[in-house]
């Protein structure tokens, strides 16, 4: 956690903040790729984060997403909360799709399996989750669908 956790824990909270995703994805982009992919709107708030690469499951096209994560013991946790928004976000879909991914953390890609998480070992994963980002309690609070859960695990 850094410096600036605390202020995104407070903007990520706002309840309107689905409607902003899109300019914060585009100001992301631009940030990495001016970085060369070392710096996101994340790693300046403080918060772990992957850029995920999966193959769009209708197009083949590799597709990157950054994401905030939970490492957790050699894996990492992601959930496609898309902040409590009702839909569930498109790289949900392309991950229950693909056989692998690519995670890209501090400059580093490694290939992946994902698992989706149910039941016990999603609730168990979920608590891990609020412990870095707390207001993954607001997201499920907000909408009337299960907040899909992955652990990603490096391959070889």
């Amino acid at each position: 956690m850094g410096l600036l956790t605390p202020i995104a824990i407070k903007i990520g909270s706002i309840s309107w903040m689905p409607r902003l995703l899109p300019q914060i994805v585009w100001i992301d982009q631009r940030l990495q790729r001016l970085t060369r992919g070392r710096v996101t709107i994340l790693d300046i708030a403080g918060l772990p984060n992957v850029a995920l690469t999966v193959r769009g499951r209708k197009s083949g096209i590799p597709r990157t997403t950054p994401l905030l994560c939970v490492p957790d013991g050699g894996t990492w946790l992601i959930a496609g909360s898309y902040f409590g928004g009702p839909t569930t976000p498109v790289w949900v879909g392309n991950l229950r799709a693909a056989d692998d991914a690519v995670v890209r953390t501090k400059g580093v890609e490694h290939r992946c399996t994902a698992e989706e998480l149910h039941g016990e070992d999603r609730a168990a994963a979920w608590q891990v989750m609020l412990g870095t980002w707390p207001n993954f309690a607001l997201y499920e609070q907000r909408t009337d669908r299960v907040i899909p859960v992955f652990r990603m695990t490096p391959v070889g």
